[in-house]
Order: C-alpha cells, then structure tokens, then sequence
C-alpha cells in the first residue's frame, strides 16, 4: 500500500477543469459543422419574402419585381380590363383556375386577392419563358379577338389578363399565383400570405 495520500480536492478540480476545456473543444469544433445545416443569410434573402410598394401603379400599368429569382408582375387592370375577362373563358383551358396554380384565396375569375390587381409569376408553364405583356387589343399578329394578356413569343403561348391559359397553345397551366398579402393599401408582401 502506498504511503502517499490521494489529494482528493485536486483530482476533482483537474477533472473539473479537464471536462470544461473537453467541452469546450467539443463545441469549437462542432459549431461550423453544425452551422453547414443552416442556410446562410445570402440563401434566406434569396427565398425571402418581398415587399413591395404599390401606390404609384397606375391602371393598366405592370411592373416587376423579383421574388426567390423569379419575375412576378404586378398589373394594375383597369374596369375595362376586369370587364373582358369573361369574354375568355370558353377559349381558356382552366377557366376557373382548378388547377392548382394559386393560392385559394386567388380561385377566383380573376384569380387575384383585388380583382384590379393581378400577381403572377411570369414564367411560362411550358419551357420557362417569360412571357411578354401585350395589353392592345385585336393586333395583327395576335388576332381581332386578342383582349389583351401575355404572349410568349417562343413557342407561342397565350395567356389572358387573369394569367389563365389560352386552349391550342403548348402551355398547359395557367400561369403560378404566388403567396401574397396586402400589409396596407398601398404595400404589398409577395412570399407569405400568413
């Protein structure tokens, strides 16, 4: 037997102090492995939601913006727009926009939260175009019952002022509705709708 005495309260401190600078280590090493699950700031503004400001739209008017780098256009309609629309359906593949291509708040003729305000996602559902805003009525190349809408010019895909799809074309869906909400009159926020 041994005639030296085991300093307990020092084997207990070195444990003690061995165990944190272990853990520490640990934590070091663990955290940048870890942080790789997470998305970076770059990715989560990417996929952001956007806000937008819609006061100075004027009817008729669409602008652009760009959510999760996609275009979404807003188009202001006018009464005239917004009367026409109805005149389409029989020549429209999903005239009441059955197919899921909207939120259920957008299920409607004018597939739209405020009928004079349109949000869509401008990439067509064919090939991925992005379609080209024609708002003149009966031009030469669209034909004297064309009402106004977007047309893609490559492979020549019509869609109607609501985004719906034209019957005959090689889209085969109305155009994507994104999750959207109204923060005020005059601010919008495309990419969540809770």
């Amino acid at each position: 037997m041994s005639e030296q005495q085991v300093d307990t309260g020092r084997r207990r401190f070195l444990t003690v102090a061995t165990s944190a600078v272990g853990g520490v280590a640990v934590a070091g090493v663990a955290t940048p492995f870890l942080m790789s699950f997470f998305p970076s700031e770059r990715a989560k503004a990417a996929g952001a939601p956007v806000e937008v400001d819609i006061s100075k739209l004027e009817p008729g008017q669409k602008i652009n913006v760009e959510w999760r780098g996609k275009p979404v256009w807003l188009l202001s309609r006018t009464k005239q727009q917004l009367a026409d629309l109805p005149k389409n359906d029989p020549k429209l593949v999903d005239p009441k926009s059955e197919v899921e291509q909207q939120p259920k708040y957008c299920q409607n003729e004018a597939r739209s939260i405020k009928p004079e305000l349109l949000v869509a996602v401008g990439i067509c559902t064919h090939l991925g175009c992005s379609p080209t805003f024609r708002p003149d009525l009966a031009p030469a190349d669209l034909g004297p019952e064309w009402l106004g809408g977007f047309y893609c010019p490559c492979h020549g895909s019509k869609f109607d002022l609501a985004a719906r799809v034209f019957k005959g074309v090689p889209a085969p869906k109305n155009l994507e509705i994104p999750p959207h909400k109204y923060l005020s009159d005059t601010r919008l926020l495309i990419g969540d709708d809770k």
